[in-house]
């Protein structure tokens, strides 16, 4: 089966358009039985964060799209982190130089800024004037003898052939024409980005490398150096650019897109890869609520497109409430939810009365069960709102008679309502009775009736109508906070 990688810089936390480049690979690897492996493109030293690397990799696990080979889960292709392969990567230049491929350069930085700050002054593109390029032998020993620093620099030829890309369709750049010769080796030793990822691509055996669009002009670069090592390049396909719905950059500056925060805030993965791909093509048609096994079934490469996806961060509640929703409806995820939510209750309410029963995994089920659908978060369900669920209210009847003289009567109707109505209650089913029961006392009020009984069940004034606070909380716990309301 085919062979795919992702290869991010661990320079920071792992963001949307990271996920989408990573999805992709582990779609296309899972549709057609391959291999999914995560590399470290780490070569840019002075850039790489600490813990970054383990963070993009936890997140990844989070996500449910794990790497098959990484440097966590190690394989028969490692080290996967590129700043451990530095051999590899010297003796690949070194058998450029003696093939005539590649030479030395040993242009000052000095040197090189006067080009780049010249060639700006004359309005042209910067690039290097390949003057090492003509250096005789026995110059680069000389130079070399007096120790001089130095680059590898790999020889542009004129001739790009074109390539097929799986989502651009044929693409040629003549890049001798436009680009200075690159450097592939600098000098401590560390490989560019063009030399490290061709020589490791080759190695790790990738067969299709799927990577974000900006790379599209590199590839003929790439692809000169496969030819100069003789080796068989892997199929390229470039991702369309991830963007803000109003077709700007996603900033990484907001910090809103990193995967890290939308775990925090309780998102589910789900949504998210359905978000990123929902936006980006690949699939027959646009549908929510896709699951990972969904995209893999209906995924084709062949349907992305080239134009850019445009990402409509707002409708991610939407997508979460729906993923939720299956989450409630399937048993085995339902049991997580449940355990979750216990947790939640137990930290959010730290300070109030908690009791055991409404920790109950039998409650904890049916609240999740009823509230199906109406929430986008389960945090929402330790909110202000919701907190009657977990809080029993201290209520006296003292309190109570301000509102209605009648709290007798009123909750021993109640009561016989809950009898009679057993398990199931319907929020249009108790309205209907509570009106009843309101023509049967003597004077209060429909108002004064629900503020009482809003009082007895929650303690608060204001929330949920009385008739979603007793259909959640169930008639058993209701009976139960009635009977303590009247008794105190």
């Amino acid at each position: 089966g085919p062979r795919v990688r992702f290869g991010p810089s661990p320079t920071g936390f792992l963001h949307l358009g990271g996920l989408r480049t990573a999805l992709y690979n582990y779609i296309f690897a899972k549709k057609h039985r391959g291999t999914f492996i995560l590399r470290l493109e780490d070569t840019d030293q002075n850039r790489v964060v600490p813990g970054a690397a383990e963070g993009i990799e936890d997140m990844l696990e989070w996500a449910g799209i794990a790497p098959d080979e990484s440097p966590g889960r190690g394989g028969p292709a490692g080290p996967y982190v590129q700043s451990r392969r530095l051999e590899l990567y010297r003796g690949a230049s070194a058998a450029l130089l003696d093939s005539g491929a590649a030479y030395r350069c040993f242009c000052s930085p000095r040197r090189l800024e006067l080009l780049r700050r010249e060639a700006l002054r004359c309005q042209q593109t910067p690039r290097y004037d390949n003057r090492c390029r003509h250096l005789t032998p026995a110059e680069v020993e000389h130079k070399l003898s007096q120790g001089l620093e130095c680059v590898v620099r790999f020889r542009l030829e004129k001739g790009a052939e074109p390539f097929q890309d799986m989502v651009y369709g044929w693409n040629k750049h003549e890049v001798a024409e436009v680009e200075g010769d690159p450097v592939i080796l600098k000098a401590d030793g560390f490989p560019t980005y063009h030399l490290a990822n061709v020589v490791d691509d080759h190695h790790m055996g990738i067969t299709h490398v799927l990577r974000g669009t900006e790379w599209l002009t590199s590839t003929s670069k790439h692809l000169l150096l496969y030819r100069a090592f003789g080796w068989e390049p892997p199929q390229f396909g470039h991702l369309p650019l991830l963007l803000n719905k109003d077709g700007g950059k996603l900033s990484k500056r907001q910090g809103d897109i990193f995967l890290e925060r939308f775990a925090g805030e309780g998102f589910l993965p789900e949504a998210l890869l359905d978000i990123v791909t929902n936006c980006g093509s690949g699939f027959p048609e646009k549908q929510m609520g896709r699951t990972l096994e969904e995209l893999i079934s209906q995924f084709e490469i062949g349907r992305i497109t080239t134009h850019s996806a445009l990402l409509d961060l707002e409708m991610l509640p939407e997508f979460n409430r729906i993923h939720l929703t299956r989450h409630i409806e399937d048993e085995g995820l339902r049991q997580r939810l449940v355990r979750e939510l216990q947790g939640l209750v137990k930290d959010t309410f730290v300070d109030q009365q908690v009791d055991p029963d409404v920790l109950e995994k039998e409650y904890v089920e049916r609240v999740l069960l009823l509230r199906k659908g109406h929430i986008s978060f389960l945090k929402s369900l330790v909110s202000n709102d919701y907190s009657y669920l977990w809080v029993r209210p201290s209520v006296s009847r003292q309190q109570l008679q301000t509102v209605s003289s009648e709290v007798d009567e009123i909750g021993k109707l109640v009561l016989g309502l809950m009898t009679k109505q057993g398990a199931a209650l319907t929020v249009e089913e108790l309205n209907k009775d509570l009106r009843s029961l309101q023509k049967q006392t003597r004077e209060t009020k429909y108002s004064s009736m629900m503020q009482l009984l809003r009082l007895a069940l929650s303690g608060q004034q204001h929330g949920p109508s009385v008739a979603e606070m007793m259909v959640t909380l169930g008639p058993k716990e209701v009976s139960g906070r009635i009977h303590r309301a009247l008794s105190s």
